[in-house]
């Protein structure tokens, strides 16, 4: 069974509406001297995005579209400091013949082409390929800034201490729930350093902000993503042994807190950040971000729906926000029934896959309460785990459907989409035998197409709903059912999706960030941006994969 997980200190960086409640949970201890030597869990101040840098300008740029992809500007390193920039943008943008995007390329320095650079050798092969590409993606330690560097404080990248991986294309830094499935082939491939020093890099996020950010971008500090952090350290201690729950043991308490924060005041029936109580009083958790402005990196996309859109702008980008922070940006999952993403509701869902999340964060604290000898601390969080699992599997199974779907907490009914969400209470081992039985009828009979399972039975055009498929979802059907006895369908997914990829990258010498599972001749499309090539989690899924069809 898999062993997931996630949570956290907390980062504030946005005014919350009169909606959102606000209250903090009372700190728990942490075991210091098992930390790993990167984190100090001492959350410091938070760094200033590129809007909050560059006012006036940032939206004449975003809005102006002067480059075709609104995360490029928000990547770009500034050339001097802030206030020098805008000063010369007020002087200038009224003479004659001002030309907004020779300015911002005279003023900073723009990223580097996102493109995996470097030619396949498809006679080499796959696995060659696969090998290869954690080299492409490698990305150097970042030593924290010295006193001579007077620009680092207004870049947006936020140095880590450690080398890392970023996902490929467009994605130019470390994506959290991107390296877990990356790590899944780095654990194939025998990379166990690298894999530490990813981890420690999370530690140090953790310890730095309180909480992992779902990318290490100054404009991504108001939200984090799925939580996979205890997958992660699962995946070191089936190597190097139960001392690793030890040593991040502190990051997943802290991590914990972050996705519990104001738990402890909250009322039946309402929310707070990432927590709902419901009537009963039970606890569960939503996907949350503390901003509710237009996302920097999709300014001009966010601020033309919130136009279609009939809710008060503030709360749909919290939707919006908070449907980046699921990782599914975007699905119909979030959206109302019949609706479009003008129709978004996230932040009043209860999410299937978040909670099963959560649910294996508190075993494995449970587990490395053990190890450290506190039977008492591991009855507490043995005792939420399984309030959780009761309160989720009575909210989220629909015995009609015969699947678990998401449950819209202000509504009090269940979502009516099914999703490959569903499939995460067999991966976490959630579901008793005859719901996984009647998942998996499910799976076979509805979601599985000639190239893998398809993500929802809805075609939106968004990239999180049919035709598309992403190796994540692949990979948590296939392990839950296997988990469950479910082999046969198992393998079937897994071999059709190792055969769909192979053929893609034989055709094209590129591995892909999704695929469309209905026409395999076809390229997977939606979404904000182009389909993109590298890519993380890709490569280590299918590695995964090929190594279970093909041990090495």
């Amino acid at each position: 069974m898999l062993k997931p997980v996630f949570c956290s200190l907390l980062g504030l960086l946005a005014t919350q509406p009169a909606w959102s409640q606000t209250e903090t949970a009372a700190p728990m201890a942490t075991k210091a001297v098992a930390a790993p030597p990167a984190i100090a869990l001492k959350p410091a101040a938070v760094p200033l995005s590129p809007r909050q840098l560059f006012p006036g300008l940032f939206e004449a740029v975003q809005l102006g579209r002067i480059f075709p992809d609104n995360k490029t500007f928000v990547d770009a390193a500034p050339k001097q400091r802030p206030a020098t920039i805008l000063a010369a943008w007020r002087r200038e943008k009224t003479q004659p013949g001002f030309q907004l995007k020779a300015f911002v390329e005279a003023h900073f320095t723009m990223p580097a082409d996102g493109s995996v650079p470097f030619q396949s050798d498809l006679k080499a092969g796959l696995r060659h390929h696969l090998d290869t590409l954690w080299t492409v993606l490698a990305r150097p330690a970042a030593p924290a800034a010295d006193a001579t560097d007077s620009l680092a404080e207004f870049r947006s990248l936020v140095p880590l201490p450690k080398p890392y991986l970023v996902p490929g294309g467009r994605f130019r830094e470390v994506y959290y729930w991107d390296s877990y499935f990356t790590m899944l082939g780095l654990a194939e491939a025998g990379k166990t350093q690298l894999m530490k020093d990813i981890t420690d890099n999370f530690a140090y996020l953790i310890g730095r902000f309180g909480f992992i950010p779902n990318g290490n971008r100054t404009y991504y500090l108001t939200r984090s993503q799925p939580p996979f952090f205890a997958n992660i350290v699962q995946l070191l201690a089936k190597d190097l042994g139960n001392a690793e729950l030890l040593r991040y043991r502190p990051a997943l308490e802290a991590e914990y807190r972050y996705w519990m924060r104001g738990a402890e005041t909250l009322k039946p029936g309402t929310a707070a950040h990432r927590v709902v109580r419901l009537p009963t009083g039970a606890l569960l958790n939503r996907y949350w971000d503390e901003s509710d402005q237009p996302r920097e990196e999709s300014y001009a996309e966010d601020v033309a729906a919130a136009k279609k859109s009939k809710q008060p702008a503030a709360q749909f980008y919290h939707h919006m926000r908070a449907g980046a922070a699921s990782g599914w940006d975007f699905s119909s999952r979030w959206f109302k029934p019949g609706g479009g993403l003008e129709s978004i509701q996230t932040t009043d869902l209860v999410p299937v896959d978040l909670n099963c999340l959560l649910y294996n964060l508190e075993t494995v604290l449970a587990e490395a309460a053990r190890v450290a000898g506190q039977p008492a601390q591991a009855r507490l969080y043995d005792t939420k785990a399984a309030q959780r699992k009761m309160a989720l599997l009575a909210l989220s199974w629909d015995p009609k459907a015969g699947w678990f779907q998401d449950y819209n907490w202000r509504l009090k009914q269940r979502s009516q989409v099914r999703s490959l969400a569903g499939t995460y209470p067999l991966a976490y081992g959630l579901a008793t035998p005859e719901q996984a039985r009647r998942v998996a009828a499910g799976l076979q009979t509805n979601f599985l197409k000639p190239g893998g399972l398809v993500t929802t039975l809805s075609a939106t055009r968004q990239q999180w709903d049919a035709p598309n498929a992403w190796a994540p979802l692949q990979y948590l059907a296939i392990e839950g059912l296997t988990h469950y006895k479910q082999q046969a369908l198992a393998d079937t997914v897994a071999h059709r999706w190792v055969r769909l990829n192979s053929r893609v990258y034989n055709q094209t010498g590129k591995l892909l960030e999704k695929y469309d599972v209905q026409n395999v001749n076809r390229p997977a499309g939606g979404g904000e941006y182009p389909l993109q090539d590298g890519f993380g989690w890709t490569n280590g899924v299918l590695l995964r994969l090929l190594n279970r069809e093909q041990p090495q």
